[in-house]
């Protein structure tokens, strides 16, 4: 293998690495199997990964977890690029345009400053560029059909804001959740449960939570991920405190295990 010759060596031998691994003559058999489609879970992992990683604050994973991002990238252009489609340098390049083009107040003359008014200016350039593309017959266009459900709820969100569909103050986000806590608990309190209603009734109150996350500039998977990762934290607490005395959760009353969850809460937490 020859020796990078461009000004950011590592990005020049990581495509290398990448087309001897696609090479018919003696790369790798399973890479070279792979397809755009193929490469899709593989992907999503990577990117979960990537979001675990930052979540745990440790910068040596961090920085292997980016890596096996960026190599997915370089995977997707090496296909396309076989194909005649597009490389890697000219994925870069577009992007490279695009956050000049939706950035005037940095490279043009835009005097936009303040964060609310450089959203504004972001999602009208956006908007701008997918009526270019034949995407404005609806202000969700664009939007992935297979995203997260936390996050599809998130940019429908902030999608409708773009045209006024918004509350301008947190008060009465905030008494949207309490309204669809209320309904469903009412669909709880019936005499006969119709799973499907309260299924729907759930629906509305987690995109509620997600609009008040939104409205207070907290991004809801992050929060919810942190949550999960300080639930575990106490849990595994409570575990390692129980094998001590050889016992199980499962032998202890909910009060009992309350008791030490409270202690955990403490401990883990300090």
């Amino acid at each position: 293998m020859s020796k990078p010759t461009t000004q950011y060596p590592g990005v020049d031998e990581l495509l290398q690495v990448m087309r001897r691994l696609r090479d018919p003559a003696g790369g790798c058999p399973w890479d070279l199997q792979q397809t755009l489609t193929s490469l899709i879970p593989y992907t999503i992992e990577e990117a979960y990964e990537v979001a675990a990683a930052i979540t745990e604050g440790d910068l040596g994973e961090i920085k292997d977890e980016l890596g096996d991002l960026l190599f997915q990238v370089v995977f997707y252009t090496q296909l396309t690029a076989e194909q005649g489609d597009f490389t890697f340098d000219e994925v870069a390049a577009q992007t490279a345009e695009k956050l000049i083009r939706r950035h005037p107040h940095v490279f043009g003359d835009s005097t936009t400053q303040s964060d609310a008014e450089i959203k504004a200016q972001w999602e009208r350039i956006k908007q701008q560029e997918r009526s270019e593309k034949g995407q404005a017959a609806t202000v969700f266009a664009g939007i992935p059909a297979n995203l997260p459900a936390i996050l599809t709820a998130q940019k429908l969100q902030k999608r409708a804001a773009t045209v006024g569909f918004d509350w301008p103050q947190v008060a009465p986000v905030a008494d949207k959740v309490r309204e669809e806590l209320a309904e469903v608990m009412a669909e709880l309190e019936r005499d006969v449960t119709d799973h499907d209603a309260v299924e729907a009734e759930i629906g509305d109150l987690l995109f509620a939570v997600v609009n008040l996350a939104r409205h207070v500039q907290v991004n809801p998977e992050q929060a919810l991920r942190r949550t999960n990762t300080k639930f575990k934290r106490r849990f595994q607490h409570i575990e390692a405190r129980l094998r001590e005395q050889g016992l199980q959760p499962d032998e202890l009353t909910l009060a009992e295990l309350e008791a030490y969850w409270q202690a955990a809460k403490v401990l883990t937490d300090s």
